[in-house]
């Protein structure tokens, strides 16, 4: 009788356990299965190097989604950014739509600027205004190697 009490009491605390693991990973690991409340709005931009799928979608600082997935649109030899965003936030179609990088070296996110239009983007609708990503790299290379050419 002891034993089989004991081994109830261990198989609770393996299911509590698992079930703490499970919603640690969810939640740490970004996977948006709980929340499906939003809405996809698609951006195409000439690059988006260090972005990737799960980064936040932010305006004004404030986070309103993130990036679903990223794929190079074989029509027009750009990247192809699908973005989810909260339902209850309604985007202009003229929204300026910004890769930024959170501080100096930090992670890269889609910034959004509102529009003023009184038309607003639904779902599978596309943003046309947008901004790529600076690349670092290059201007310090072209600074570096410029300076060169000058001496």
């Amino acid at each position: 009788m002891k034993k089989e009490k004991m081994e109830f009491y261990v198989g609770i605390l393996m299911i509590i356990g698992l079930s703490c693991c499970a919603y640690l990973i969810i939640v740490l690991g970004g996977a948006n299965v709980i929340n499906k409340n939003d809405y996809r709005v698609f951006a195409y931009f000439s690059s988006v190097a260090g972005l990737k799928a799960g980064a936040n979608v932010e305006m004004a600082g404030v986070e309103i989604g993130n990036v679903i997935s990223i794929s190079l649109d074989m029509e027009r030899l750009l990247a192809k950014v699908e973005l989810g965003i909260r339902e209850n936030i309604k985007l202009a179609e003229d929204v300026l739509a910004s890769v930024k990088t959170s501080g100096v070296i930090g992670d890269k996110y889609i910034n959004l600027s509102p529009g003023g239009s009184e038309i607003f983007l639904e779902s599978g609708d596309t943003i046309f205004n947008t901004e790529s990503a600076i690349d670092i790299e290059a201007l310090v290379s072209k600074y570096i190697f410029g300076k060169k050419e000058e001496e």
